[in-house]
């Protein structure tokens, strides 16, 4: 995994849309589906590159997937970005 998966995975606007769409909570592959004109096949690779670079969960209950955000990855890239700014953390 590593930085390089989640520079990749942020790269993207769509999947940079699903982040800001799950920090309201968790939501069902098809209500993230539904707000995006692109196909459910295409929402479902976005949500599985996200889920390689560990940027978000997912649980299954029943014959729903929902996804939510893995905050402390997104942590550790701040810190490491912060880090290049030459931000010192305690």
């Amino acid at each position: 995994m590593g930085i390089q998966n989640t520079i990749k995975a942020l790269s993207d606007p769509i999947r940079r849309q699903i982040l800001e769409m799950l920090k309201g909570g968790r939501m069902a592959a098809g209500e993230i589906s539904e707000k995006f004109p692109v196909s459910g096949a295409a929402i479902s690779k976005h949500l599985s590159v996200l889920r390689e670079a560990d940027l978000i969960r997912d649980t299954r209950e029943g014959k729903f997937i929902y996804y939510e955000l893995n905050t402390s990855v997104l942590e550790e890239v701040m810190l490491w970005i912060s880090g290049l700014k030459g931000e010192k953390h305690d």
